[in-house]
């Protein structure tokens, strides 16, 4: 029935499908097709099994030797060192690897003419080296020996405006000072307290300006640690970045601005600490989150390795009357002791269960020793019997603390927490702690803010989101004054306050600049 409605057209397409199919089946292709898939078909353990073996280097290609330092290797020190030619092979070499990239984590030492990122730092090298023969000739004169963060020389506070003498039982600013009272690890301080008023005493903060030619910016990118020269014979700042790059401003430099700065790269992290050598300021230590602490030696112009680590190092202090033994921040909660007489780790601690963002010591008592984490805690230490977990005294917060340092005289201790809060801890032994209202909030483009004391226990200076220098008075626990400028065009995150020029603070930015601002 159904092929009898079939029209012509369809029974002949039909057809020939028919006839199409014989003709297949008759030359048997399905069979061959089926024969050849199976020949070359594999199985799929082979594929898995395949590998491609790397390309072998000719034998006469020059050969990479991997550089190991004489104390990874067990060996002696030498004290010849690297001869010249070796320091400026291996710095061209470092050069055209990869000049965009920045320098390669060497371990060995680093030329500071190969370090510098300009055309001559020799005006720097000779400022360096005068003012460190300075300050030893008058260290020499007067018979003196005085700590890293006094500030104070001979009885008396030098400055650009004003000094003033200290008399029988008065403190350095002039100031009569309650009795020592015993507390922990050793006397400490009542504070800076006048017999008759009994508040704190300091300079007029109306009177700190910021005046534009103390402006500049010093490296490229967001300032890490800002540092005076500690000296009163010439103005110099030294910063570190997140770079890796240490800058150098010469303030009384008598050439243009842009002659006083000069910058070097002898690291590729954010350099996490910036110590200047009181009994000579011709070396520096700086250390960096890449695990390396270096010395920067003016006099041999070079930027030595001291200590590396596979670790990151976070922080770096130094005892005010021993600056032999280097005190760093180590991975994680893990606090280290490097002896340069030695050339070895004296000592290892645990003492946190996150990094060790600061490290500081008293004034009254260098055995006293305060160490700030982000584990949200803050610790004060007794060096001659530190045991980790069991601290003298403890400040929590409630989330991380970034700073913790004694005030000048050693009688208080501030803390600086990303919970808005910077503590003030006094007495006896540390035992009360006010906690004091700051937004402390910054972008993750800004440093966080720490808070530093100034030239006396009065006052304490942190940065303020606005722009500004916010200064917190503990006796009031609160801010008391904001120093505001129109030439202020960021906020300033890291501090310093001067150690013999009172009045003389600097801040520093994220955009690399440097504010100094000086008594008017």
């Amino acid at each position: 029935m159904a092929s009898e409605k079939l029209t012509d057209y369809e029974r002949k397409r039909l057809e020939n499908i028919r006839l199409n199919d014989e003709k297949m089946a008759s030359l048997k292709l399905q069979s061959i097709k089926a024969q050849v898939s199976a020949s070359t078909k594999r199985p799929r353990v082979e594929i898995k099994s395949y590998k491609v073996s790397p390309k072998k280097q000719p034998k006469t290609q020059t050969p990479i030797v991997m550089r190991r330092s004489l104390r990874t290797r067990g060996l002696p020190p030498d004290a010849n060192g690297l001869s010249d030619e070796a320091l400026e092979s291996m710095a061209k070499t470092m050069k055209s690897s990869s000049p965009s990239k920045g320098l390669p984590c060497y371990m060995g030492p680093l030329s500071m003419k190969d370090a510098y990122r300009g055309m001559s730092d020799r005006a720097l090298i000779e400022a360096i080296l005068d003012i460190s023969k300075k300050s030893q000739l008058d260290a020499s004169e007067k018979g003196e020996v005085k700590g890293e963060n006094s500030g104070f020389k001979g009885g008396k506070v030098e400055s650009s405006g004003f000094s003033i003498r200290k008399e029988e039982n008065e403190n350095e600013i002039g100031v009569k000072m309650e009795p020592l009272r015993e507390g922990i690890g050793g006397f400490t301080r009542g504070g800076f307290v006048k017999k008759e008023e009994n508040e704190m005493c300091s300079l007029k903060l109306e009177s700190l300006t910021l005046k534009p030619e103390n402006v500049a910016r010093v490296v490229p990118g967001r300032i890490m640690n800002v540092k005076f020269f500690p000296c009163t014979s010439s103005n110099m700042i030294a910063v570190g970045n997140k770079f890796g790059n240490i800058g150098f401003w010469h303030i009384d430099s008598k050439e243009d601005q842009e002659s006083g700065i000069h910058l070097y790269r002898p690291h590729n992290c954010p350099i996490s600490g910036i110590l200047i050598q009181q009994h000579c300021m011709s070396k520096i230590f700086t250390s960096c989150y890449d695990g390396y602490i270096r010395l920067m030696d003016a006099e041999k112009e070079v930027f030595d390795l001291v200590y590396s680590s596979e670790d990151t190092i976070y922080s770096m202090s130094q005892q005010s009357k021993d600056p032999n033994c280097l005190y760093f921040a180590e991975g994680h909660g893990g606090l280290s002791v490097w002896d340069q007489r030695t050339g070895n780790l004296s000592n290892q601690w645990s003492l946190h269960e996150d990094r060790i963002n600061s490290i500081d010591f008293s004034s009254a008592n260098p055995n006293l020793m305060a160490t700030s984490s982000t584990d949200g805690t803050a610790c004060i230490w007794d060096l001659r019997r530190i045991v980790a977990g069991k601290t003298l005294q403890t400040v929590s917060h409630n989330r991380a603390v970034h700073s913790a340092y004694f005030s000048p005289s050693g009688s208080f201790l501030a803390t600086t927490s990303i919970d808005d809060t910077v503590g003030i801890s006094s007495g006896v032994n540390f035992e009360n702690t006010s906690m004091i209202y700051h937004n402390n909030k910054t972008s993750r483009w800004i440093s966080k803010f720490r808070a530093i004391w100034g030239w006396d226990d009065a006052y304490v200076f942190i940065g303020n989101v606005k722009r500004g220098v916010d200064v917190i008075s503990p006796v009031e626990r609160r801010t008391v004054l904001t120093l505001e400028s129109p030439h202020m065009t960021a906020i300033p995150c890291r501090f310093d306050a001067h150690p013999y020029n009172v009045g003389m603070l600097a801040g520093s930015t994220a955009g690399g600049q440097v504010y100094v601002w000086t008594l008017g």
